[in-house]
């Protein structure tokens, strides 16, 4: 792949109580939990050594914190489109309890009552990609699943629904980019947690991963 082309890297924020348990969590301003405060920094580690023309980041402060541990805290801007799905009424609900009254529903189809509909979602992450593909160099976005799977389904052109397949996990990195042209825009990486401590592992490593660590990665400026 030429080194030409753009690269968007995709961070997920870390863990927090909500991920636990599985309650979808949109506007809902959640801290990280200990291990996804670990992981953040984690992170931080697995993006050594890059470099970025910019770093954007959800106002949540989930995403914002996951930014500042993994090292781009003050040099992020805040991009509002980077925001979660807005649940409405299924804020902080479980899926299973939503399918046992809404028998069949898919958050990429059907969207949220009060909340937002795919379209809208996707709208925003029209304007995310629009921006990004004005420019050829690097960048990373902190945020947050539900909206960096429909991101990744707008950048490569397929329809909303197919980004229920696209998994991903707290404090994981994708990348997105193109293969051989510029009218072929492709996930490069997915859901790469190779970096992402597990609780068992956690426990012994928290020491390395305290926030008096950590240090500033590098951004053009």
């Amino acid at each position: 792949m030429s080194k030409t082309f753009l690269s968007v890297y995709l961070a997920r924020h870390g863990e927090t109580a909500w991920t636990v348990t599985g309650q979808h969590t949109g506007l809902t301003d959640l801290p990280l939990t200990e291990r996804g405060q670990c992981n953040a920094g984690q992170l931080r580690k697995r993006l050594s050594g890059l470099t970025f023309a910019k770093v954007f980041t959800s106002p949540l402060q989930r995403a914002m914190r996951t930014c500042e541990l993994a090292g781009f805290g003050s040099v992020a801007q805040i991009d509002r489109d980077l925001v979660e799905w807005d649940y409405g009424e299924y804020e902080g609900r479980l899926t299973v309890d939503i399918l046992a009254e809404r028998p069949g529903w898919q958050l990429f189809r059907d969207g949220c009552p009060r909340g937002e509909s795919p379209q809208q979602v996707a709208a925003r992450a029209d304007r995310v990609v629009e921006r990004m593909r004005a420019v050829t160099s690097a960048f990373l976005l902190f945020s947050s699943g539900h909206f960096l799977r429909m991101l990744a389904a707008r950048w490569i052109g397929i329809e909303t629904l197919s980004a229920r397949s696209l998994m991903l996990g707290t404090a994981s990195l994708s990348v997105l980019s193109y293969e051989n042209s510029l009218s072929q825009p492709a996930i490069q990486l997915w859901n790469d947690i190779h970096h992402v401590l597990t609780a068992n592992e956690k426990k012994g490593a928290l020491g390395a991963c305290r926030p008096s660590n950590l240090q500033t990665n590098e951004v053009i400026r």
